[in-house]
């Protein structure tokens, strides 16, 4: 499971050293050389678990699918963000964590604006 890109759905396999890695930053985290770069890459499915190439040269919309099982695997990548977050109950039943920013308008109950009417009659 890749630390990095979330939603990885392929690993890839180095052409320098020959293992597999979920992303270039996995390699370069548990290897002490940089990452050999070619156009022929071998990449093994998550979903079904079947290693397949592909040519960097001639990538195509049909290649951004797994031939074994057309899992869809060039996605936009879904990195972790840093957040802060309170964890509480469920805010349907207890509701008291949450704050409304909302100012409530206040109601007019006849066509003239009672507030100002000191100030406009003399």
């Amino acid at each position: 499971m890749c630390k990095h890109i979330l939603n990885a759905q392929v690993s890839i396999r180095s052409p320098c050293c020959r293992k597999w890695f979920d992303c270039a930053e996995c390699h370069a985290e548990q290897e002490s050389h940089p990452l050999l770069q070619k156009t022929e890459m071998v990449f093994a499915c998550k979903k079904c678990k079947k290693a397949f190439r592909k040519d960097a040269e001639e990538f195509e919309e049909s290649d951004e699918y797994c031939p074994h099982c057309d899992n869809h695997f060039v996605l936009e990548a879904v990195t972790p963000k840093p957040m802060l977050k309170v964890e509480g109950e469920d805010a349907r039943v207890d509701s008291r964590m949450l704050k409304d920013d909302r100012i409530r308008g206040e109601e007019q109950r006849t066509i003239f604006d009672v507030k100002e009417a000191p100030n406009k009659l003399g």
